[in-house]
């Protein structure tokens, strides 16, 4: 039997205001634009810097400026691929490595500039070099003490001396363990392969976590992405 004073009825949400709204619909907004703005942003201001350097040694009979009376942004990077391909298919041959090696001579018998071209050479052949074994897996190792994890990249096989050096049977493996938010510095750390753990989330999705600090998990698969906009409600707790 129920009484006035009864009230079974569920709590009625209160309506939300102008401002709350227009709030929402103005963070939604910026999470769609935001992205792509910075994108072309970056875009646009690597074309100019690249123009900036290269076209000053373009011959003007080749600039379409001179043509159509409009400063084409991006000029300068195309004609900077067409350049580093040509350099590269000549390399390749026989007489582009014999120039190589005698321009590499040269540069080698000036003290200072040897040690600045040898190191930009070793950084460009790191970064640069096509290999398949290069960062292509993400784990988790324990460090800097027994019970914290961190993520980590695989780099290759540990060889050589520092493989001779490091007392054990057990195959070791070299991984690179980035800092945060600055993955371009970190630690590299020679360890037993027992004791990494490879992941399966990409490597770019490795780098955004150790990028945000932890906050921009990859999606799992087996939930639905969340709606642009929405929130992702918590589980309900067990009663």
């Amino acid at each position: 039997m129920s009484t006035p004073f009864d009230d079974n009825s569920e709590p009625t949400r209160p309506k939300r205001g102008m401002f709350s709204n227009f709030r929402s619909s103005f963070l939604t907004g910026l999470v769609v634009v935001a992205p792509i703005a910075l994108t072309l942003w970056l875009i646009w201001t690597v074309a100019g810097w690249v123009d900036g350097w290269v076209l000053p040694f373009v011959p003007l009979w080749l600039r379409p400026d001179q043509y159509i009376g409009l400063n084409i942004r991006g000029v300068g990077v195309v004609v900077f691929l067409i350049f580093t391909v040509l350099v590269g298919w000549v390399a390749k041959g026989l007489i582009g490595r014999s120039l190589l090696n005698w321009a590499e001579g040269l540069v080698q018998g000036l003290p200072v500039v040897r040690s600045i071209y040898n190191g930009l050479k070793q950084i460009a052949e790191t970064v640069f070099a096509q290999s398949e074994t290069s960062f292509d897996t993400a784990c988790l190792v324990e460090y800097p003490r027994k019970g914290i994890w961190a993520i980590a990249f695989i780099s290759t096989s540990a060889k050589g001396e520092i493989d001779g050096k490091i007392e054990g049977d057990d195959a070791k493996t070299a991984v690179f363990l980035p800092t945060t938010p600055n993955p371009t510095s970190g630690f590299l750390l020679f360890l037993p392969k027992k004791d990494v753990i490879k992941l399966d989330m990409s490597v770019e999705d490795a780098a955004k976590l150790v990028i945000s600090a932890g906050l921009v998990y990859p999606n799992d698969k087996s939930e639905a992405p969340t709606p642009i906009g929405e929130v992702r409600q918590p589980p309900a707790r067990a009663s």
